[in-house]
């Protein structure tokens, strides 16, 4: 008896245990399969709580980065060079300082402002001599004592005295001055930028420096180094987007409206010019600029927000979304970037839903 229940547990026994681990193995296979096939449904509460975007298509746009620097607009800049000599005498503004129209910069000593007050004193003079001359010569051809000639004779002197009357004080207007002091007034309202005068310092009026210029920084200009390589895709009217190391956070836009048809010899680079608005006067003569140009191109692709993208293992991926709620990971091959815009050129087609929000979570979720 003892022998019999040995055999029938030597024998039965692994019958027993081959059955239960294929059992147990098919069972788990099938685990397997259904969860292989189940698809992940976002529930109605879920869906509202996402962002859903939808897939467009639009003109491929290509970002071109360059440097520059910011200057005035040299439309809106005067230079003022002294128009006498003399010695100066008192320096009245800093670089720096705002200035209004008329506002006096400085003041020279100069014997050449009390020879403009002599002539025009002497023009007055001469002209009013001349009016009387021509007034009693008209008189006279009245009464038959002066000639048609006469006549006309004083009429020319009339108009050469009037022309250096005229000449003289413009000349006065020009070089507005107290007695032997020489006025330097601004021409225009802005800030000076730039000043090379001290006081008892010895100007000339050939002098081919400047002594003070004044500019308004309400606009400005960005001047943008263009390598040849990249000259067929700069074009006047295109809108660009600044950055400065000064405001990190801060993006000015403006808009090519001159380049400059020539490679400078030495540094090799064509120039680009920039018209930006700077009404907060944020941006300052001299600040190196980042200049990014966005263009258009004629090819169109897919294009999605770059916050919808998730990125693993060096690659891009997007959670997609169907009609029923089906959610998926969907693999795609960026194209390019321009700004927060992505074209895509492979793995999206125009009017595909995607999640914008959460995106991530539902990705890891996706992924495991």
């Amino acid at each position: 008896m003892q022998n019999l229940r040995l055999f029938l547990y030597v024998i039965i026994m692994p019958a027993i245990i081959v059955s239960l681990f294929s059992a147990c193995s098919t069972g788990d296979n099938n685990t397997i399969q259904e969860k292989t096939d189940q698809k992940f449904t976002v529930t109605d509460s879920l869906l509202k709580q996402l962002l859903i975007d939808t897939v467009a298509r639009e003109a491929a746009v290509s970002e071109l980065t360059l440097t520059g620097k910011v200057t005035p607009d040299e439309d809106k800049m005067v230079k003022i060079y002294p128009m006498v000599s003399g010695l100066v005498q008192d320096v009245k503004v800093q670089s720096g300082d705002f200035v209004n129209r008329g506002q006096v910069l400085a003041t020279l000593q100069s014997a050449e402002v009390a020879g403009f007050s002599t002539e025009l004193i002497s023009a007055e003079a001469a002209l009013k001599t001349a009016q009387r001359n021509q007034q009693v010569t008209a008189d006279w051809s009245k009464s038959g004592l002066a000639s048609d000639r006469d006549v006309e004779l004083a009429a020319d002197e009339y108009r050469k005295a009037e022309a250096e009357y005229q000449r003289a004080k413009a000349t006065m207007q020009l070089n507005p001055s107290k007695g032997m002091s020489y006025v330097i007034k601004s021409p225009v309202s802005g800030f000076v930028i730039e000043k090379n005068i001290t006081n008892n310092m010895q100007v000339r009026s050939d002098n081919a420096e400047n002594l003070f210029t004044v500019a308004n920084l309400s606009d400005m200009w960005v001047m943008a180094n263009v390598y040849e390589s990249d000259i067929a895709k700069v074009k006047t009217g295109d809108d660009v987007w600044i950055s400065t190391l000064s405001y990190p956070d801060k993006v000015f836009k403006g808009k090519i409206d001159k380049v400059y048809n020539v490679i400078d010899p030495q540094s090799k680079v064509m120039g680009a010019r920039i018209r930006v608005n700077n009404p907060q006067l944020l941006l300052k003569p001299g600040m190196f600029a980042t200049v990014t140009i966005t263009t258009r191109e004629r090819q169109t692709l897919p294009v999605i927000n770059a916050r919808c993208l998730v990125f693993d293992d060096d690659k891009s991926y997007v959670v997609a979304v169907d009609t029923a709620n089906h959610v998926r990971v969907q693999p795609v091959v960026i194209d390019r970037k321009a700004g927060d815009k992505v074209f895509i050129s492979k793995g999206l087609h125009p009017g595909d839903r995607i999640i914008a929000s959460r995106q991530v979570f539902l990705y890891e979720s996706l992924k495991n």
